[in-house]
């Protein structure tokens, strides 16, 4: 018996379908100094961190400002690279890579410790875990409360043999950004006070 013809305009149809929620997907929130409209535009963004916070016990707003700070964001952020003669492509200064902008071997590290493997350094609930897994480290190791967004991110930049060594005291701009996400980070934790019941309930009218 000879099948049904394919609807090439329903195929069509669900191919651009597929494309724009990927797109959407992938695009920054618009208003990313506002954790609760973070949140609300990126519905499956909650979960993911909340999941984070109870398995890792990193606060949910320590987890976001560290995102934001390495990647705004962005799923596909890589370190650019120089060209040599402006045409052929140099090796890029590091592996780091996606919203958390983790490097291969610390990625690969975080896969053999948690049997993640699979995880993406693309997917946000990946990288929301990581991140979870990541501090808790570093509170074991280091002693750094997993709600010190400041040192909680200069161990993150300069990992845990960096930090332990002191690494960052030479560095000004790391001091002064790893203030800045200390900053966010309290931000975002009375920001998400305000929402964080709506987000548990499902509501998705919002002021923001």
């Amino acid at each position: 018996m000879v099948g049904k013809k394919p609807d090439m305009a329903k195929l069509l149809f669900i191919a651009a379908l597929s494309l724009t929620l990927f797109s959407c997907a992938s695009v920054p929130p618009k208003n990313q100094s506002n954790l609760c409209s973070i949140f609300y535009e990126k519905e499956d963004w909650y979960p993911a961190t909340l999941a984070a916070q109870k398995k890792w016990g990193t606060p949910i707003a320590v987890q976001m400002a560290i995102i934001r700070q390495e990647s705004g964001f962005r799923s596909d952020v890589r370190p650019p690279r120089d060209w040599f003669l402006g045409i052929i492509p140099l090796p890029r200064s590091s592996s780091a890579y996606g919203y958390g902008q983790a490097l291969d071997s610390t990625w690969d590290w975080y896969m053999k410790s948690t049997d993640s493997y699979g995880a993406d350094r693309d997917d946000f609930a990946d990288v929301a875990d990581f991140i979870g897994w990541y501090t808790n480290v570093s509170q074991r190791k280091l002693g750094i409360s997993k709600w010190d967004g400041e040192k909680q991110y200069l161990a993150y930049h300069e990992g845990h043999g960096g930090y332990s060594r002191g690494t960052y005291l030479a560095k000004r701009w790391l001091q002064r950004v790893a203030k800045k996400v200390g900053a966010e980070a309290k931000r975002y934790s009375s920001q998400l006070k305000k929402c964080e019941s709506g987000l548990d309930s499902g509501w998705s009218i919002w002021p923001f």
